[in-house]
């Protein structure tokens, strides 16, 4: 990525504390109460502590100071550049303690919502172009109809919300996925957000991938920092995979008790980036619940949340929703239902003539030699049995199941009539009656 691009959407860094849009007894004790957790002694670790800037740090401090909650400790620290050091007095020690028992957050000073909500315009989803090749870049480990491609492009470029529906085993999950990889640029994720006074921490490593941090060169003539609000890890675009386990709680604020912090749901990490809710159908709530939660997201890109004490507040909503389902759209929602899901693609099983591209180039990577007795008795005699429907799933399990008798039995790779009636009979179970 270029740095022009970069710096395009960077959020930049505060340069005083007056632009900061924090309550100042909110910064002043996060100071505290970092100081007191990391027993940081310097206003540069400090700085990083908080990620702040050095100067707006330097401010921070000397309000402390002026408060009698710091003090100098009068010792220039030789080994991080002759800074001055600073310590807790006995009241900021008490001030501290009593600020962690309100909430125990501490580190990087949070981002006010009104100025994230700036930075996810900035780096909207929706400001993203997918080209032909980048689909197909992404994709081209699957053998896919050319009208599909054509379908997803204009889909993924509005940023809206795509409906993948059609019968199970053909892709829908790799096409997800291959949505995800395709989109390739970075984005800016706040450690954690600022609203009413609580802090919401944002930035999760299991869902956020960062980039390789920027490292300052002493030796460059033009040094890096400041290039961007280090409150901000600078990620992939983040996506959120979901299955059957999928609730309607994991679309709210988690708050912690304990700690009596907040941490974002599940939708909010997703911002900027893609939301996939896999086998729509399968979770304990109907879909059309589910699907209803997002019908005001998805219109006016904003999402409501609720805070502990019941006050409800908009956050910005920027992110590709991607159902995938093996259902028929008109059996699982109503009409208002599926007039908002922006796009309805079917995703269909592929003809014999694919089936046996996909089942060649498979038998290749996978170093199993083709016969072509075997493959005949295959689509004669095997596939009439299930009325020829072919699914993308069903090469690798045949090639993967034939592979493993062949080792077992010390035989080299090889494909026969045989050998494909033992593995078919492991893809369709026999109805019959269980006795118990």
């Amino acid at each position: 990525m270029n740095m022009q691009t970069q710096n395009v959407m960077a959020p930049p860094a505060p340069r005083s504390l007056a632009e900061m849009q924090l309550p100042m007894v909110m910064m002043r004790d996060i100071l505290l109460k970092t100081i007191f957790r990391k027993n940081m002694e310097n206003v540069s670790s400090i700085a990083k502590g908080i990620c702040l800037p050095v100067p707006v740090t330097q401010e921070l401090v000397d309000l402390a100071r002026s408060q009698r909650l710091l003090e100098a400790t009068g010792t220039m620290h030789a080994n991080s550049g002759n800074e001055m050091g600073y310590q807790l007095t006995d009241a900021g020690k008490a001030r501290a303690l009593d600020a962690l028992a309100q909430s125990e957050y501490y580190g990087a000073m949070p981002v006010p919502m009104a100025v994230y909500t700036e930075q996810v315009k900035r780096q909207s989803i929706r400001n993203l172009q997918i080209t032909r090749e980048q689909l197909t870049g992404s994709m081209g480990h699957l053998i896919l109809p050319d009208d599909l491609l054509s379908q997803l492009g204009p889909a993924v470029s509005a940023g809206r919300s795509i409906l993948m529906y059609g019968p199970p085993g053909n892709g829908k999950s790799s096409i997800s996925n291959g949505i995800r990889d395709a989109l390739g640029d970075k984005i800016y994720i706040p450690r954690a957000i600022e609203y009413s006074g609580q802090v919401i921490t944002v930035y999760d490593p299991i869902v956020h991938s960062s980039a390789e941090e920027l490292v300052d060169d002493p030796n460059s003539l033009r040094r890096r920092t400041g290039l961007f609000d280090t409150r901000y890890v600078l990620c992939e675009r983040p996506t959120v995979m979901t299955g059957g386990e999928l609730s309607l709680s994991m679309l709210d604020l988690v708050y912690n008790p304990t700690a009596r912090t907040y941490q974002a749901s599940l939708q909010l990490k997703s911002t900027g980036g893609v939301f996939i809710v896999d086998d729509l159908g399968r979770q304990a709530e109907p879909p059309q619940a589910l699907v209803n939660r997002w019908i005001v997201p998805l219109e006016e890109s904003r999402d409501i949340l609720a805070l502990q004490s019941g006050e409800k507040f908009e956050v910005p909503f920027d992110t590709l929703v991607i159902f995938s389902t093996n259902f028929h759209p008109n059996e699982i929602f109503d009409k208002a239902a599926l007039r908002r899901i922006f796009f309805k693609i079917k995703i269909d099983g592929p003809d014999q003539e694919d089936f046996l591209k996909i089942f060649a180039l498979i038998a290749r990577k996978k170093k199993m030699p083709l016969d072509e007795d075997t493959l005949i008795y295959l689509l004669q005699e095997k596939y009439p049995t299930i009325d020829n429907v072919y699914a993308n799933y069903q090469p690798v399990f045949l090639i993967d199941q034939m592979i493993a008798i062949c080792e077992f039995e010390g035989i080299p790779n090889q494909m026969s009539p045989e050998l494909i009636d033992r593995a078919w009979a492991n893809m369709f179970v026999r109805q019959e009656e269980i006795i118990h």
